[in-house]
Formats: structure tokens, sequence, C-alpha cells
């Protein structure tokens, strides 16, 4: 299937392999990661150099070596397969003005930015076919799952209006999907809303009460904020569905959303660079879109793992975007591929994810009392920093941070460091945390023990 495939050939080549079976599967996914390679090597100066001694007939992924983040965003404009595309006007005409959040670039790309689990910046590209894809793939492989007939049935009766809680601010993944959602009608303008989890908790608490939203989609972690919002009488909504997206969620986390804010919680595990990569069915699994998405467990050597083990990072590769191929892309989640096949059927591969956890850091306020500050929030603050690389954040004490920071080559650490202290400062301010001490560390972020890279975390 080429770039230019419509949404009609992509319902009906989706709806065909979820009843071809797994071989059928693995011959159409044989069949585009070869033409994906042949198009990447035809068009992109990086993949052409990439793969100059790897064979010309592809037959299997690991005949390709890995891609890495942050070689390729050091390449970025030999990576990207659109000449008219490169960074630096990216930056100038897209990712530096708000007021073009969900705008599609040169009229046909979708353009986000994201970290994920190895705390590395990027920008990503999602060309029509690509966005084409997760949209359809969803409707149809979620059809029965991601809402349920009787939630149906008591939004028709109290009305659309979903709040996406995720860090604003910024071209991140959540925000763009939302506003590209909310310009395409001026219907779903109204009913769909960004609520930022960097604002003050009072201010988010008190838009929520006005907006009053029945689904609620975002992080975990910002939906157990409200729920402690809601036990005090402060949050008053009655969301019917709450869906979870970004970081891990625990059981016991599951079990206080759904107890407080009295609706059911299901999650999707996904990424901003394959954004349909896995579909939830009735038994609560998450199943790999392995039609247009592969997937492969390694170590830390990125040899293969097998079912059963969890692996050291996933090497992921979107079979649909031909813009900006990811083509066994490290993206960092450790991940466990089922032994068994799911008792609901599916032909698809089951997936059980460690993914990207972040820990809630409790700050004490100048009078006495504990703010609790969301780490994707945090996050985003130091992210969108111009001149940080890599960073991790660490909670030393009820009034203490230390950050270890990385910056580019070609920035001032100094001023990075200034830059990144002045806006830590001002959200932490903003969050009830004045008096927190924030310090810089010698050394650089790294890995833990097990090899994970954590952003944020209480020592």
């Amino acid at each position: 299937m080429h770039a230019g495939s419509g949404p009609i050939r992509i319902a009906w080549d989706t709806w065909r392999a979820e009843r071809g079976g797994g071989a059928a599967i693995g011959r159409l996914q044989q069949a585009r990661l070869a033409e994906l390679v042949e198009f990447a090597r035809r068009a992109s100066p990086y993949y052409r150099r990439l793969y100059r001694e790897v064979p010309d007939t592809i037959t299997d992924p690991r005949q390709l070596p890995p891609a890495a983040k942050r070689e390729l965003m050091e390449h970025f404009d030999e990576w990207v397969t659109d000449p008219h595309i490169t960074l630096a006007k990216l930056k100038s005409e897209l990712l530096s003005d708000p007021s073009k959040l969900g705008l599609l670039y040169r009229g046909k790309y979708l353009v986000a930015t994201t970290s994920g689990t190895t705390g590395e910046p990027a920008v990503l590209v999602h060309d029509r076919t690509s966005w084409m894809v997760v949209s359809v793939v969803v409707r149809i492989r979620e059809r029965r799952t991601l809402i349920r007939a009787g939630e149906i049935v008591a939004i028709l009766r109290r009305g659309l209006r979903g709040a996406a809680l995720v860090a604003g601010g910024g071209h991140f993944a959540g925000v763009v999907m939302t506003e590209y959602a909310r310009r395409r009608s001026p219907l779903i303008a109204r009913r769909l809303r960004v609520f930022s989890v960097l604002r003050p908790l009072p201010e988010l608490v008190a838009e929520l009460n006005g907006f009053k939203p029945t689904v609620l989609y975002g992080y975990p972690s910002a939906m157990l904020q409200l729920a402690g919002e809601q036990k005090t009488g402060h949050l008053r909504i009655r969301p019917v569905l709450a869906i979870s997206s970004g970081e891990s969620l625990s059981d016991h986390g599951r079990a206080e959303i759904e107890a407080v804010l009295g609706c059911r919680v299901t999650e999707r595990y996904l990424s901003s660079e394959v954004p349909a990569l896995t579909s939830r069915c009735r038994e609560g699994s998450f199943h790999v879109n392995s039609d247009w998405f592969l997937v492969e467990p390694v170590d830390q050597n990125h040899q293969p793992v097998p079912a059963g083990v969890t692996s050291h990072t996933v090497l992921v590769t979107n079979l649909a975007n031909r813009v900006q191929p990811f083509i066994r892309y490290d993206l960092g989640d450790r991940i466990e591929m089922a032994v068994d096949p799911c008792p609901c059927g599916s032909p698809f591969p089951v997936v059980r994810v460690e993914g990207r956890a972040g820990e809630a850091l409790a700050f004490q306020t100048a009078d006495g009392r504990e703010a609790t500050v969301l780490p994707l929030a945090l996050v985003t603050v130091v992210e969108e920093t111009a001149g940080v690389r890599r960073f991790q954040a660490i909670r030393t004490g009820p009034s203490s941070l230390t950050v270890r920071l990385e910056t580019w080559p070609d920035a001032d650490p100094d001023a990075v460091r200034a830059s990144v202290r002045e806006r830590l400062a001002g959200f932490l301010a903003t969050q009830g945390c004045d008096a927190v001490d924030v310090q810089f560390a010698e050394e650089l972020p790294r890995p833990d023990r097990s090899g994970k890279f954590r952003q944020v975390w209480s020592a």
C-alpha cells in the first residue's frame, strides 16, 4: 500500500487483515516492510547511507540495523523524505507559534513533539496515510471495547464533552490531536477541549466544573490528582468514561479513579511515533496492530528476547508513514510478548507493557501544606526550555529538587541552567510550591541499574 491510499482502501485492508489469520497478517507485514525499506532507500539520504550494506531484498526486519532517536534527530533533514521539510523550517514556521497547534504543515503533514521513555526530544511528522491509519484502525479494532453501549447512551443523554488532560503550551501529541479535531468542525470545537495540567490546580478544577466533561482523556496521574479534588468536594464532575494514556496505570490507581469519579477507566498503549500501535480487546489485552506496525522486544544488545521475557527495550516500525520513516526505531519501553493466545480469539499478538511511568512529587508549601506536582507537567516545563537535550529531576527533600541536565552541544550550559531554574520556579509557584530549592547536579542524566531511563522520581 502506497502513501496515497485513501480511507476506504485502508479500512478494507484493516478489516480483511483482522479476518485473515496470523499467516496472512505476516505476509502483509513482510510486503509492507519491503515496500517501506525500498522507499526509504530511495527518498531518505539517511536511510540510503544506513542501508548501503543491507541486501536488496528484505525478508526479515533483523536484516536491518536499529535506529536511535538521538541519531535520527541529529540527521533530521536527511531522515525525512520531503526535501521541503527541514528542522529549522518546522521550528520557525510551525513549532514556535502556539496559534498553529493542530494545523497541517504545508497542508498535508501533522507535526508533534515528544520525548518518550528515553528522555530524548523529537520532532515527529506524520503524512495523511499515517494519520488516516490511526483513525481507521481505532474505529475498526476497538469498535466494541473503547466505549460500551450503555456509555454511548449516557453520553448521548448528557451530551458529549471531551476533556483532554495533557500538557498544554506546546505541540505535544495529545494537544495536536485534540486541536486538529477541533479545527475540522465548530461542533467538535465546542465539545472537545484541552485542559492543561500545567495550570494551577484550582484553576484547572474550576474550568472542569464549568465544562462538565462526560469523557476524560489523558495522563492517569492527572486523573488521580483530580480524584483527590473530587474527594474534597472542590471538583464536581460526573464523567461517563476515562481513557488513560501517556503513563502506566496501576490497578490501585484505576480502582481509585473509578471509585471516586464514578466511571469506567480504560487504557491505551501507543506513542507519538506509532500512534495506533495497539488495540485493547474485551479481555483487557493489548493487541499489536501488526498489519501496520512491527514490534520487536530486544535485550540491551538489540537481540530478540523470547515471549514471556521482559525486554530491555522495544524496536518499532511504522509501516504507514512515508514522510518520516520509523524503521526498527528504539522506542525505549519495556514490553513482554504473551506466550499464549488471547481468549478473545484475535489473531494479533498480545503485549504487556511496562511503558513510561512517572512518580508524582509531593512538596511542602510555604504555609506547611503539601502540594503534588504531576511528573509529565514538570517534564514539559524542562523539555520546552531552549538548549535542553535530556534531563532528570529528583525530589531530594520536601522543599528540594535536583536536576541532572544535558544540553545540546551548541548551547551555553550556564544559560540553559538559568533558564531551566527560572521556568521551574515559575511553574512550581503556580502549583503553590514557591519554597522549592532547585539545584543542578554535576553528573549527566543516566539510566538506573536496570537500564531504564527515568525522568522524574523521589529519592
